[in-house]
Formats: C-alpha cells, structure tokens, sequence
C-alpha cells in the first residue's frame, strides 16, 4: 500500500520509485533522535527520522551508515532493517526502509544545518514529516501505548 501525501497537489513529472535508507536510533533511555529537514529541501523545517537516498550498487545497510556519517556525523555499527513504507509524495515516489540504530560511535553533529532532538513518545517538536508518523504509530505499538479508545 501506498500513503498519498498531499494528494491536491501536482506530481512531479519523474514517479520512478526512490530508494531511501532512514535510521531509527534509539537510546538506551528508548528515545529516538528526529532531525529537521534543512531549507532547500522539499518540506524543510519538517521533522524526520535521518538518512537519505541509496547510491546505486549500495544496500539500505550500506547507504544507512554513508548517509548518518554525511548528515550527522556518526559510525553505526549496529542497524537493522525494520520495516519499509511506501510515500507518494508530490516531489517523489519513495520506498522508506526504516532501519533501528542501537549502537553507533560519534557526537551528533548537524552537518547540513539542521536540528536535531531526542525525543520520548508522545513527540514535542512539530511539524512531523508524514513520513515519519507510521514509524511513531509503530513505535507506540512495540512499547505498549494503545491507541484513544472511545470511554462508555
């Protein structure tokens, strides 16, 4: 399935299907680092999880770890593939490959000037990526959040 972001909006005339490795990382406090998309970007100030677009002849492992040593300056060395999402969005056709990062050496540094926040459920920084919003739905499931239920 594929989720349609912005659907009254025109498509770009190239819809092949791009491959984008994104990382998880998850501390041992079970907080997850978002990052904002820098200006020049499509959705800039938007907040994601980080990562970017697979080299050809790359993995998502291999693109994961280039990318988070590009944008924020860190060697993982423990990533595994999670799930992946489809996104439609004006700009692209992606396939999100969400990869959890649990272990990585480093200090965060934001090398395309964006920002960065470690952040616990229910988020605090807004606004949130669409593409982001399954992996915090996912993430709520795997740590026993349930979701709003109606009250008799």
């Amino acid at each position: 399935m594929t989720r349609v972001v912005d659907a009254d909006q025109p498509r770009s005339a190239d819809r092949s299907l791009v491959q984008v490795a994104v990382g998880v990382l998850v501390g041992p406090d079970d907080s997850f680092l978002l990052t904002s998309r820098p200006q020049g970007k499509a959705y800039a100030g938007y907040w994601e999880f980080p990562g970017g677009k697979l080299e050809k002849g790359e993995t998502v492992e291999q693109a994961l770890r280039r990318e988070l040593l590009e944008e924020i300056g860190i060697t993982v060395h423990d990533c595994t593939l999670w799930k992946t999402e489809r996104i439609d969005y004006p700009h692209a056709l992606v396939q999100l490959n969400f990869c959890k990062v649990t272990q990585w050496t480093g200090a965060l540094q934001m090398l395309e000037a964006q920002s960065f926040a470690w952040q616990q459920l229910p988020v605090s920084v807004s606004p949130v990526l669409p593409g982001t919003v399954p992996v915090l739905a996912w993430l709520a499931k795997e740590r026993g959040f349930e979701a709003a239920t109606h009250s008799a």
